[in-house]
């Protein structure tokens, strides 16, 4: 299917795509101040700019568009059917990147966490936002030095209450 807009139309929309404050940025951001987190935006002294660092817990979130870094498996990353070799080469290039700072940041000792565009859809949303007040809990506790164990039903010990009657000799 061809093209609906003439090059310049589609050069104009395209190009008046922004890659900072966008909706879903400003989701996670909104959730996290009302959960008490706070936070820097897009800190020029780390490698990528992340979108949000929260240096409390040395952890910097990145808010990825499905469409320009190429989220695998998702209804909302399609090839665009005219100019297909440059599109391709540019999410290549944007996943390369996405890659290289990720490991640079870890080198580094930061925690990276990439919430994708879809992951903040309506019927997602709210899951996706609890797990990651989890991951950042975790990341606190970690930084901590405390150990988050997780109980099994099987370790588990039942007391069982004695009866007020009974005397111990001592």
């Amino acid at each position: 299917m061809p093209d609906r807009l003439t090059p310049e139309q589609r050069h104009k929309n395209m190009s008046s795509i922004h890659s900072r404050n966008t909706k879903p940025e400003i989701l996670v951001r909104q959730y996290l101040w009302s959960h008490g987190y706070r936070y820097r935006l897009n800190s020029k002294k780390l490698p990528g700019k992340p979108d949000i660092v929260l240096a409390k817990y040395k952890t910097c979130i990145f808010i990825n568009g499905c469409f320009w870094h190429g989220h695998d498996g998702c209804r909302y990353y399609t090839v665009p059917k005219s100019n297909t070799e440059f599109w391709v080469n540019k999410v290549a290039r944007n996943r390369q990147r996405d890659g290289q700072v990720r490991q640079k940041l870890e080198i580094m000792g930061w925690h990276c966490i990439t919430i994708w565009e879809c992951e903040l859809k309506k019927e997602k949303r709210k899951q996706t936002l609890e797990s990651l007040l989890d991951m950042l809990s975790r990341f606190y506790f970690k930084g901590m030095g405390i150990s988050i164990y997780e109980i099994q039903e099987d370790d588990i010990c039942f007391m069982v209450a004695e009866d007020s009657n009974t005397q111990y000799d001592s």
